[in-house]
Formats: structure tokens, C-alpha cells, sequence
């Protein structure tokens, strides 16, 4: 049974899935990074000098909590959708990334190399071609 187990996951496509997962968590811990750090706090300027990260409404608790840190502790019922919203942007960001390495690798794979001529004909088919040619014009 290891054995069985050893052969599965050392095929090239497990350990291939297994760094792609890896890679992409950290990839979305630097886009997580990108969106809450650098792009949602000039978009938020712009609207007002708004933090998305601290929209929410509240569904039950009290009505007085400036943050949404601040909701979380007194135990408060919230909707969080600056929250929902940000995590939208990272979609899109990730999607958007994905789709421009995708279309370069899919580039890559379909390189664009000269048609490989095809090969001489045998001798024999030659001759015979110059047999029916020969043929024609005595016709």
C-alpha cells in the first residue's frame, strides 16, 4: 500500500498541483497585500477619503460603532461589504494575471517555427513520374 501511495503521489502531475496550490497562496497573499495596501486606499481618496475595508452595516447590536472592529468586539451583527468588495478587486486582479501568464505560456507552447519541407520523393516515384510525363506528350 505505501508503495502504491509513493508511486501516486510522486506523478508528475501531483507534485506539479501541490506547487501550483503553494505558489498560489502566496501570490494571493501578495495581492491581498496589493489591493488592501496600495490600490483600495487611493480609490477610497478619490469616493471621500472612504475606507472599504470599514463599510458594513449593522443588523444587530448597537448602531454606535465608528469601525467594524470595533462592531466585531461589542458582538455586533454585520454585513461587511467593503470587506465583500475588496476581496471582489483581489478577484479580479488574480483572474486578470492569471489570463495575461496563461495567453504568454499558451504563446510560448505554440512557437512559430518554419514548416519542415517535405522530404524528397523516393527515386523510384521520380522516374515513374517522368514515365507518365513521357507518356502524356506522346499521347
Amino acid at each position: 500500500m505505501f508503495a502504491e501511495f509513493k508511486k501516486f503521489a510522486m506523478r508528475g502531475s501531483v507534485v506539479d498541483l501541490a506547487v501550483g496550490v503553494v505558489i498560489g497562496a502566496a501570490f494571493t497573499a501578495i495581492i491581498n497585500s496589493l489591493v488592501k495596501d496600495v490600490i483600495m486606499p487611493p480609490i477610497g481618496l478619490l469616493l471621500g477619503g472612504i475606507d472599504f475595508s470599514n463599510l458594513f452595516v449593522v443588523l444587530k447590536g448597537s448602531h454606535a460603532a465608528m469601525t467594524l472592529k470595533a462592531a466585531q468586539d461589542a458582538g455586533d451583527v454585520t454585513i461587511n461589504y467593503g470587506q465583500f468588495f475588496n476581496a471582489v478587486v483581489n478577484f479580479l486582479i488574480i483572474a486578470f494575471v492569471l489570463f495575461l501568464t496563461l495567453r504568454q505560456l499558451n504563446k510560448l507552447m505554440t512557437s512559430k517555427e518554419p514548416p519542415v519541407p517535405p522530404p524528397p520523393p523516393p527515386e523510384e516515384l521520380a522516374v515513374l513520374r517522368e514515365i507518365r510525363d513521357l507518356l502524356k506528350t506522346r499521347a
